[in-house]
């Protein structure tokens, strides 16, 4: 297989999956494991496929193609691994991510992903989960931030866990729903703001208080 085709490959395994397995039978787990592992754990790899994969891979388990069980102990794994050694990179380089022209890292995403960490805290690790782009920066702008470790992994854990089941549960009792299918990303994008829409008001009515010399 060309570097090219294995590339297109991996950009799009969600849109490929049907005809991996057959080709590459049990393996395809550990390119699943991969695939979510660079995307939470290594900040140059935020353009993988992350919710459309865990759900196209809920729909094979539907059609016993897949092990629910297996697929989602090891993409659980990939996450709290990739998000740890995220943070861990982020630890060691600290606030020099912010003051130094880093050509790998992108500055935009980390700005906006350092806003977003300072409105919700700690809750950013969970709440990133279901939020491209800024899933792939949170763990390392917590690292950069110095959030102790205990916190972060209580946060992470219980993030892996909630996205990677969630998705893959949706995908194995809708994943056959064409609409649901091809507008995933928008789904739990609207999902995602029902849920910390609130968290979010709460959040800025306190900066608006605190700003005011409030109590």
């Amino acid at each position: 297989m060309a570097i090219t085709d294995f590339l297109s490959m991996l950009l799009h395994v969600d849109k490929m999956l049907d005809q991996m397995l057959p080709v590459y039978g049990s393996l395809v787990y550990a390119i699943l494991f991969a695939i979510v592992f660079a995307e939470t754990g290594l900040v140059i790899f935020p353009f993988l496929p992350g919710d459309s994969l865990l759900f196209i891979g809920g729909a094979f388990c539907a059609t016993g193609a897949m092990n629910s069980v297996l697929l989602s102990s090891l993409l659980i794994l990939a996450a709290v691994s990739g998000n740890t050694v995220n943070y861990m990179i982020g630890r060691a380089i600290g606030n020099k991510a912010f003051t130094h022209n880093y050509r790998w890292l992108d500055r935009a995403a980390l700005q906006k992903t350092h806003t977003f960490f300072e409105l919700h805290g700690g809750k950013t690790i969970v709440l990133a989960r279901w939020l491209p782009v800024v899933r792939t920066f949170a763990p390392f702008v917590a690292g950069v931030s110095q959030m102790g470790w205990v916190q972060f992994q209580l946060f992470n854990v219980s993030g892996a866990v909630l996205w990677v089941v969630g998705l893959i549960t949706l995908g194995y009792y809708f994943g056959g729903i064409p609409i649901i299918r091809d507008h995933l990303n928008t789904i739990v994008l609207i999902g995602f703001a029902a849920a910390a829409g609130p968290v979010a008001l709460a959040a800025l009515w306190r900066l608006v208080k605190k700003a005011r010399g409030e109590k």
